[in-house]
C-alpha cells in the first residue's frame, strides 16, 4: 500500500510524472466510487515487517529502559530516547517504514519527558497539587515539545506534530494546574481541555486547508491532530454536561443527541470523521437513556447499537452526497478553502 507521502517522494525523485500519479489518484477514483480525498488515506502498515519491526523495536526499548533504569529512571527514560532516535535512523529515515515510525517517535519523545521529569523531580515523581511541581512539568512537556520539532525537522514523520500538540497541552494544563492549585482545577480543567481541543482543530485545519486535495504530507499531519482534536473537545463537551455523573436526564440525552448531530454536520464540512468516533460513545449513552426512558428497558442497548449502527451506516454510504449538501450551504470563502467532494470542487453558493 501506498500513501500520498509515497507518490509525492517518488514525483520529487522523478521515478513517476505528475501526471501518472495523478492519472492512478483518478483511476483508483473510479475504482472505489469515490474520491481519494474523501477515503481520508493515511499510511499505517506497509506490511507484515512493519508489525515484526514494531515488535522487535518495543522489545529493544523496554529491555534497555528496564536496564538503564537500574542506574537511575532518568538513565532509562533517556536510554528510551536515544535507541528511538538510533532506531529511526534507518527504518524511518532510510526505510519508511510506518508503523515502526510511529512507535519510534512516540518513545522518542515520552522518553524526553521521562528522563527530565525522573531527573529534575527525582523518584517522588510529579506530586499531586503542588504548584512547583505542576511548573516544573509544564517546562519538561515543553522541552519534549521542542524535542518532538526536532524530530519532525529530522524525519518528517506525519504524526509527529501531533505529538508535539500533546505536549502544548501538557504545557497548559500543567500551568494551570500551579495558576490555581489543585483545589480549584476540577472546575475549570474540562473549560480549559475544551478551549485547547479547539486550539488543535483549528491547527488541523491550517494543514487540511493548506492541502485540500489531500496528495501531500501534509494532509496525514492534518490527520493525527483530528484525531487528537476531536477527543478532547467530544469528552469536555460531555463531562461540563454531566454524562460522567449518573444516569443522563431525557433533557440531557436530547442535548447529546442534537450535539452529536452537530458535531456529524461540521465532520461532513471539513471532511473528517474523527468527530463522529470520539462522541459515539455518549451518543449511545445518550440513546439507551432514551429507550429506557420510553419502556425498553430490556432492549434498550441492543435497539442503540441497531439505530446508531444503520445511522453511521447510510451516512457512511451516502457520505458524498449529503457532504455536497452541506457544503452547498456555506459560504463562498469557506467552502472554497475546504476538501472538494466527489473529485470535483462542489460549487458553492457566494456568501449573501
Amino acid at each position: 500500500m501506498y500513501s500520498e507521502s509515497d507518490l509525492e517522494s517518488a514525483i520529487a525523485a522523478g521515478v513517476l510524472s505528475p501526471q501518472a500519479v495523478e492519472a492512478l489518484r483518478t483511476h483508483v477514483s473510479a475504482q472505489r466510487a469515490t474520491s481519494m480525498v474523501d477515503e481520508e488515506d493515511f499510511r499505517l502498515l506497509s506490511g507484515f515487517n512493519d508489525i515484526f519491526v514494531a515488535i522487535a523495536g518495543v522489545l529493544l526499548l523496554v529491555g534497555g529502559g528496564w536496564l538503564g533504569g537500574e542506574i537511575h529512571p532518568a538513565v532509562g527514560a533517556a536510554t528510551v530516547a536515544g535507541l528511538s532516535w538510533g532506531l529511526a535512523e534507518y527504518f524511518t529515515r532510510q526505510r519508511r517504514m510506518a508503523l515502526p515510525s510511529i512507535v519510534f517517535l512516540l518513545s522518542f519523545v515520552g522518553g524526553v519527558f521521562g528522563a527530565l521529569v525522573s531527573a529534575i523531580l527525582g523518584d517522588g515523581g510529579l506530586v499531586a497539587g503542588n504548584s512547583a511541581s505542576a511548573a516544573i512539568t509544564a517546562c519538561c512537556a515543553a522541552t519534549a515539545g521542542g524535542a518532538a520539532w526536532l524530530h519532525w525537522r529530522r524525519f518528517q514523520v506525519p504524526i509527529t506534530i501531533a505529538a508535539g500538540a500533546v505536549a502544548l497541552v501538557g504545557v497548559s494544563l500543567s500551568l494551570l494546574l500551579a495558576a490555581v492549585g489543585e483545589e480549584n482545577i476540577s472546575r475549570v480543567i474540562y473549560a480549559a481541555l475544551f478551549v485547547l481541543g479547539l486550539g488543535v482543530f483549528a491547527l488541523a485545519m491550517h494543514w487540511d486547508m493548506s492541502d485540500p486535495t489531500r496528495t501531500t504530507r501534509r494532509s496525514d499531519v492534518a490527520f493525527w491532530l483530528h484525531l487528537l482534536a476531536a477527543p478532547m473537545i467530544a469528552h469536555s463537551i460531555f463531562a461540563m454536561l454531566g454524562m460522567l455523573e449518573g444516569e443522563p436526564s431525557v433533557g440531557k440525552a436530547l442535548v447529546v443527541v442534537a450535539l452529536y448531530i452537530a458535531m456529524g454536520l461540521v465532520a461532513l464540512a471539513v471532511d473528517r470523521r474523527a468527530l463522529l468516533v470520539s462522541a459515539l460513545g455518549y451518543v449511545i449513552y445518550a440513546i439507551i437513556a432514551l429507550f429506557r426512558e420510553f419502556g425498553a428497558i430490556s432492549l434498550n442497548v441492543a435497539l442503540a447499537a441497531f439505530v446508531i449502527g444503520s445511522a453511521l451506516l447510510m451516512l457512511s454510504a451516502f457520505w458524498h452526497s449529503v457532504r455536497q449538501a452541506v457544503l452547498v450551504m456555506l459560504p463562498a470563502a469557506i467552502g472554497a478553502k475546504l476538501p472538494p467532494s466527489l473529485a470535483v470542487p462542489v460549487k458553492v453558493q457566494p456568501a449573501s
